[in-house]
């Protein structure tokens, strides 16, 4: 029996095991996926401990996606993102992936939105790199806006063809943009959005990384101006879909994978 699994601290409220264990039942997979709930400081070890008792694959959540770096030889699009959140055991040494990056690119692609032109991502934090890099290589122009501005600037430095900004400058930013990504929290706790109303428009489509809850003031904002709308858990469920791919080699179910996840939201 193949295990993959989860590290995180906390991981109780993990929706990737039933998205996973859905799959294998699915294709009749004799494989199990747990998780792991290190010491904060214990990430490089649980890797390094999980090769060593054969597990799979490990998917890596909050709060180590960075310190997993030094346990892993991350891929190209991993180290320049500076974090992983899939780690591969099928190799002579564990390799570090990235799918949040493509999990964003995936989920817009599925509701057919075209990756050219301009972004707007709202967020410099984990999600925004992430999202940031995953769009500038489809080719799109990034602009990154931020409520502290260095931070966006500091991020636009290292994606290609990216600029930072402050949230003030958003209407602007947004006038003439064809893709806006919230990689923010706002929206998760309570009925509030990053972005003004009056700022969005119809050409725009717009993924918003929260997924608790799935319409989000943001993109009930946005649908009400004819904008197409990606709620969070299409990219929370297409970075599950790459990572499944990677392990098995094989095509994930992607329908079953979305209906066991939106079943626990």
């Amino acid at each position: 029996m193949d295990v993959f699994g989860l590290i995180g601290n906390p991981v109780g409220h993990s929706l990737s095991p039933p998205m996973h264990e859905a799959a294998y039942e699915e294709l009749g997979l004799d494989a199990r996926y747990v998780t792991f709930e290190p010491d904060e400081d214990g990430a490089a070890a649980a890797v390094r401990g999980a090769d060593a008792l054969g597990v799979a694959g490990l998917n890596v959540t909050i709060p180590f996606k960075q310190d997993v770096l030094d346990a892993v030889e991350p891929d190209d699009l991993a180290e320049r993102i500076g974090a992983v959140n899939t780690v591969d055991f099928s190799g002579e040494t564990p390799t570090g992936h990235n799918t949040d990056a493509i999990g964003a690119v995936r989920a817009l692609r599925d509701h057919g939105v075209a990756l050219d032109g301009t972004a707007v991502v709202v967020g410099a934090g984990g999600a925004g790199r992430a999202v940031s890099f995953g769009l500038a290589d489809e080719g799109m122009t990034v602009r990154i806006a931020n409520r502290t501005v260095s931070k966006a600037t500091a991020l636009a430095e290292d994606v290609p063809d990216a600029s930072g900004h402050g949230l003030e400058d958003l209407e602007a930013l947004l006038s003439d943009a064809d893709v806006l990504v919230n990689a923010t929290s706002v929206g998760m706790d309570e009925d509030e959005t990053p972005v003004a109303a009056d700022a969005l428009h119809g050409d725009l489509a717009v993924l918003d990384a929260v997924y608790s809850p799935l319409e989000t003031r943001l993109l009930r904002d946005a649908a009400a101006e004819g904008a197409t709308t990606v709620d969070g858990a299409w990219m929370l469920l297409y970075q599950g879909v790459e990572a499944f791919e990677r392990w098995t080699g094989r095509d994930a179910p992607v329908d079953v994978m979305n209906d066991a996840l939106r079943a626990r939201l």
